[in-house]
């Protein structure tokens, strides 16, 4: 029915572009919602979801400050509100240690803990080839941020190949408002986009898109993993997914209100005794868009409202077994909460105004309008592990020092950063690439100051600072400026500079022992 999804990626290129980012607001839930805390779905069962409510507010511009914010805590289940800012990649989230957390490098690790939210803000979050991971952990909010590119093969990898992974006694998990997205299928390294597996269960995802995978994500690792369960979708769109959209082993799941477009294989494939309740979706252009495929273990459905618009369906066979061509229910399914169904024929409408991050929280009111949420206030309570470095003092151990790189563009000096002449710069080959101070014996150093030339201030994006000396990472986060950390006493300082917003001019790379 369509064209390989390798080949299809070029038609779509576009809709990876990620614009400018509307700024966090108030959530607004439809009245007759049953909500903890902005929660829906099953997410509020189970004692609800409610996040890091109550708790400390933190701003967080690299991976490895989320990290410091989940081991700052008193504890692994003090509240904490973690609102991100900017490109969080491999280059900048590295292992934090503590008695609250369980991190890991190249991913973002929510192991053994709870009372968490992770919340995009500002100019928006894009965690960049860089996978959530939540492992034995309960009351999650994930909210307003952009997974893409996350791959279990090639280079880098992160989470299995998973956007969003739980697994292994999960307990009530809300995601919302986000975008995960891949760039092809198994083939290119890619694997779901959100996938529950091992005892997982009371998880909601809503407003979100999933789109341009081969696999949209499960519920189930294997016909034997049946511990799973009580999942809804809502208002979601799912787009050019080739299956798993998503895929059920055992357990219940409730899928209300969702936009598939472009399901190339199968969609809803319920199987080994799952139940899915489909309420008032809208199926577009897609194939096989429910039913048991690949497997004789058989699952359930009970359906109500949908359009199926422009849907093709294959013949039953040995593993295959299709809903269509004209689904009807082959069970019931009951649902714990209350809930508000939209009609099916204006779900593309309200599902492109409200779904995905960035778009304002926007939700329905129930009546296929979307809801504008009023701004609050988004300045966060100052972390005591990312404080905000005052401008170094003192003697600028860099001038006398020796210096060298990993490249250099033409016309430039890595002996610039250390001249004290601010229209003197070195600059990379490329868009990243890293500077280095060094002297002939050990020197104590406990700040950098970081000094863009004049027109290209704001180019430096994400960066570390090593110790050159042990490989170790001193610090890490985005853009040029002042930079403190634990007084260290080295032969060599490295500025790394991981991601970029233009051509990076550093003037000077200045030291102090102060």
């Amino acid at each position: 029915m369509k064209r390989p999804l390798a080949l299809r990626l070029s038609a779509v290129s576009a809709a990876l572009a990620l614009g400018a980012a509307a700024g966090i607001a108030a959530l607004s839930m439809p009245a007759a919602s049953a909500a903890t805390s902005g929660a829906t779905g099953y997410a509020t069962q189970n004692g609800g979801t409610t996040g890091g409510a109550g708790g400390q507010t933190v701003k967080a511009t690299t991976g490895t400050q989320i990290h410091a914010a989940l081991c700052g805590r008193a504890s692994s289940s003090t509240p904490i509100v973690i609102q991100v800012e900017g490109t969080i990649n491999h280059g900048n989230t590295a292992k934090v240690s503590g008695d609250s957390c369980n991190t890991a490098a190249g991913v973002i690790e929510l192991k053994q803990i709870s009372n968490v939210t992770i919340v995009g803000v500002g100019g928006g979050a894009v965690f960049d080839q860089l996978g959530i991971h939540i492992r034995e952990s309960s009351n999650i909010i994930i909210q307003n941020v952009t997974v893409r590119n996350v791959k279990k093969s090639g280079s880098p990898t992160s989470n299995g190949g998973d956007a969003i992974g739980m697994e292994s006694d999960v307990r009530n998990v809300w995601v919302d408002h986000v975008t995960l997205e891949a760039s092809g299928g198994e083939s290119e390294g890619y694997d779901g986009l959100f996938d529950m597996k091992d005892n997982t269960q009371y998880v909601t995802l809503s407003y979100s898109i999933l789109r341009n995978s081969g696999r949209g994500g499960l519920i189930g690792s294997s016909e034997s993993d049946l511990s799973n369960g009580y999942v809804t979708f809502h208002h979601n769109l799912y787009s050019n997914i080739d299956s798993r959209a998503p895929l059920l082993r055992g357990g219940t799941a409730h899928a209300y209100n969702n936009h598939y477009k472009s399901l190339n294989e199968s969609g809803i494939n319920s199987r080994a005794g799952a139940k899915a309740k489909v309420d008032n979706n809208y199926f577009e252009d897609s194939k096989d868009v429910l039913g048991t495929f690949y497997t004789d273990e058989r699952g359930y459905w009970q359906v109500s409202g949908n359009v199926f618009d422009n849907v093709t369906w294959s013949s039953t066979g040995s593993k295959n077994y299709p809903a269509g061509p004209n689904p009807t229910s082959n069970t019931t399914v009951s649902i714990s909460y209350a809930y508000t169904l939209d009609a099916a024929t204006c779900v593309p409408d309200v599902v492109s105004r409200t779904a995905g991050a960035n778009t304002g929280l926007k939700v329905s009111d129930g009546n296929c309008t979307p809801q504008t949420p009023s701004p609050t206030p988004t300045t966060p309570t100052p972390t005591p592990t990312t404080p905000t470095p005052t401008e170094p003092s003192g003697t600028n151990l860099s001038i006398g020092a020796g210096s060298d790189g990993s490249s250099k563009a033409d016309g430039t000096s890595y002996g610039n950063v250390r001249d004290g002449n601010m229209s003197t710069y070195w600059s990379p080959s490329g868009s990243t690439g890293s500077i280095s101070i060094k002297w002939g014996s050990a020197t104590t150093v406990s700040s950098v100051n970081i000094r863009e030339a004049a027109g290209s201030t704001g180019a430096v994006g994400s960066w570390r600072l090593l110790n050159a000396d042990t490989g170790a990472v001193l610090t890490s986060g985005s853009g040029a400026g002042a930079i403190s950390f634990a007084q260290t006493s080295l032969k060599k300082i490295t500025f790394e500079i991981t991601s970029s917003n233009g051509t990076p001019k550093v003037a000077e790379f200045e030291t102090y022992a102060s």
